[in-house]
């Protein structure tokens, strides 16, 4: 069997993640690693049997895919790049940091052949799999949902409380749970949003209120400064005198009528790359280049959630209610 020789760009802690997983995938060969820090692209490759590279260029020379883990503000050229040299791209969530370059590369990949997956890694985590689930396959009518996506602070490492590496808090961390809101209940009509800034120098509290086209109304509230209270991440949805409610990534929690008993899953046993969905999204990617089908997360879906994001600091400022675009 031919392998698929990937190249990993950028090798932080997302970017050594990724490269572990797909050294392990008997139809990848991790070929290269390229990183504007020569040691820790030397230290990821040594690690995972790959070749470290001087240049984005000669890392393009040598593989047939790329998976693009840079600072969020650097994916935009990373990936036009790459397209350009008709590579296979896995790009790291946000797709990009405004909705001009998310849909210059959107238009890039439409004409391409190349496969382009975005890493909304929370779609693949089993918690949110069954949830969604549950919404298809036993035929709750959700009607409104509450959600938070908080993080304790902007501290730790350094450079998730800088703007123009993270492109906001929004795009950092928010950006998850507004994908994974759309991707269980379609598209969203229109939002309107209050924020404020107190500890950092940019909007941190976020309350968000968002209407969808299939009738569901949603809250989430989004702080930057919360402290590490569990769960940092919640949602809980609720239908006809029933309620279905998760606890970060570890549990489920879904009680079907007004008098029956909780049922609950628990996926605290499951690795924690396993429980956050990375091995199944890095697997999909593998799948759709091996199978030549779509990405299982569109650069659409990547180009709709830098759309939400923008929707939401536009909100913000204005405060008004915003309808978005097709």
């Amino acid at each position: 069997m031919t392998k698929i020789r990937i190249g990993i760009v950028g090798a932080g802690h997302m970017g050594q993640r990724h490269a572990q997983i797909l050294a392990r995938d008997e139809r990848v060969h991790l070929a290269a690693v390229y990183d504007i820090q020569q040691e820790r692209a030397r230290a990821c490759a040594q690690a995972c049997g790959a070749e470290a590279v001087e240049s984005l260029e000669a890392l393009l020379e040598r593989v047939e895919a790329v998976v693009i883990a840079t600072p969020n503000t650097q994916h935009v050229e990373a990936t036009l790049r790459a397209l350009e040299a008709e590579r296979h791209v896995f790009c790291e969530k946000p797709l990009a940091t405004s909705v001009e370059d998310a849909h210059r590369v959107l238009e890039a990949s439409r004409r391409s052949r190349s496969v382009v997956q975005v890493g909304h890694n929370r779609r693949f985590a089993p918690v949110y799999r069954a949830v969604r689930r549950l919404l298809e396959e036993e035929g709750f009518r959700p009607h409104a949902v509450h959600a938070k996506m908080n993080r304790g602070e902007l501290l730790v490492p350094p450079w998730v409380g800088d703007p123009s590496v993270t492109g906001g808090f929004l795009y950092e961390t928010t950006i998850h749970m507004l994908d994974l809101l759309r991707w269980w209940f379609g598209e969203v009509a229109s939002v309107a949003v209050h924020a404020s800034q107190h500890e950092y120098s940019e909007l941190e509290d976020f309350s968000i209120l968002l209407r969808f086209q299939s009738g569901v109304h949603a809250t989430l509230t989004s702080s930057a400064d919360a402290s590490w209270h569990f769960p940092f991440e919640r949602v809980e949805i609720f239908g006809a005198h029933a309620t279905i409610e998760t606890q970060e990534l570890e549990r489920l929690i879904y009680t079907p009528s007004a008098r029956a008993s909780p049922i609950r899953q628990e996926f605290t046993d499951l690795e924690e790359e396993w429980r956050w969905g990375y091995v199944q999204e890095d697997t999909a990617f593998v799948d759709a280049i091996v199978r030549g089908q779509p990405a299982a997360v569109t650069a659409l879906d990547g180009y709709r959630a830098v759309q939400l994001v923008d929707t939401c600091y536009r909100a913000a400022r204005t405060g008004e209610w915003i309808t978005l675009s097709p």
